[in-house]
């Protein structure tokens, strides 16, 4: 076949053939006798071949080199096209959540697109220092939601996150919705960071998805929701904040939370029947039982006396100290 001929039945452009013979890919394994290239059978399957390759993103330096070495291994070469796959699908995916964000921000002229891209680029920035900026400046309604947690639950930085968190809470909208879908991410790091935005957003719905969060499987998730809902009042906090006293896991702050709740009389008797029970299992750790007994000092009633009571007369020596003093503290106090 002729060279126009092999263009049309293969759709790779003459002028492409061409190229191809220049770089020794394909050679035409005959001319006419007028001298036009002519193309065997061999040569139109090496050139469905180079497309083959080429439509897998290999560079036509790299068709050559899988096409000429006999001892090529693609290996090492299609691992390096999936990574480079991922890369381009990452960048392109970046760029359409940023129009969908300049579009969703329903910008009425230039001078609108150009302040939202400019902080979307800021809130990406890698400077720790700008990203604050980027945040601080989004809390007067330049940037949506959308935009906010997506921040939120990407940022590393304590100091940033914390902005994030703050300017998210002045956004409203849609912010706990998008964050309860964080708190389904594989990644654990993305689920803490969306227990902790939750966490200073207001409202029912945002305390809806902490209940929820408060009874998933993430241990750290529970514990910031049982933290959260507890200052909000939700009792059904306990028996997670008396698990972290147990454990030692943000035990003073958890402590503190207990007594907030415990400002309620019939749930300050929960608590400390709770409390009770578990210093006075056996197979609690001593360290457990001491920080148990100390938690009961915010506890008001007649439950946490009694308990208290009991306890100041317990085998080990700390707990029953600590009981004594926190009883003379509330004899005191009366």
């Amino acid at each position: 076949m002729l060279i126009g001929e092999v263009a049309r039945r293969s759709g790779v452009s003459a002028r492409m053939l061409r190229h191809y013979e220049s770089l020794g890919l394909v050679r035409p394994s005959g001319r006419t006798g007028s001298g036009y290239r002519e193309y065997g059978a061999d040569d139109v399957r090496r050139i469905f071949h180079i497309e083959s390759l080429r439509s897998l993103g290999l560079s036509l330096r790299e068709i050559g080199l899988a096409l000429e070495d006999p001892g090529f291994t693609p290996s090492a070469l299609v691992g390096d096209l999936v990574r480079r796959t991922r890369e381009r699908i990452a960048a392109e995916t970046e760029l359409l959540t940023r129009l969908r964000r300049i579009d969703a921000e329903d910008p009425d002229g230039w001078e609108g697109v150009l302040r939202t891209v400019a902080l979307l680029q800021a809130l990406a920035s890698p400077s720790a220092d700008a990203r604050q900026r980027a945040a601080l400046a989004s809390a007067h309604g330049a940037v949506r939601a959308e935009a906010l947690v997506e921040a939120v639950l990407s940022e590393s930085d304590p100091v940033v996150a914390g902005a994030l968190r703050w300017a998210l809470a002045r956004a409203g909208g849609s912010g706990p919705a998008l964050l309860a879908e964080g708190l389904g991410s594989p990644v654990a790091a993305v689920r803490e960071r969306a227990v902790k935005a939750l966490a200073e957003l207001p409202g029912d719905q945002a305390t809806a998805h902490l209940r929820s969060a408060l009874a998933g499987g993430d241990v750290t998730v529970r514990r910031y929701a049982a933290l959260a809902l507890g200052g909000r009042g939700t009792a059904e906090a306990v028996p997670t904040l008396i698990g972290m006293v147990e454990e030692g896991r943000n035990d003073t702050d958890a402590a503190d939370v207990l007594g907030m709740l415990a400002s309620d009389a019939a749930t300050a008797d929960r608590v400390a029947a709770a409390l009770g029970d578990r210093v006075a299992d056996h197979a609690t750790p001593a360290a457990a039982r001491r920080r148990l007994t100390q938690a009961l000092a915010d506890i008001p009633g007649a439950a946490a006396r009694r308990t208290l009571a009991g306890l100041s007369h317990d085998a080990d020596p700390a707990v029953a100290l600590t009981a004594a003093y926190l009883l003379r503290l509330r004899d005191d106090a009366v």
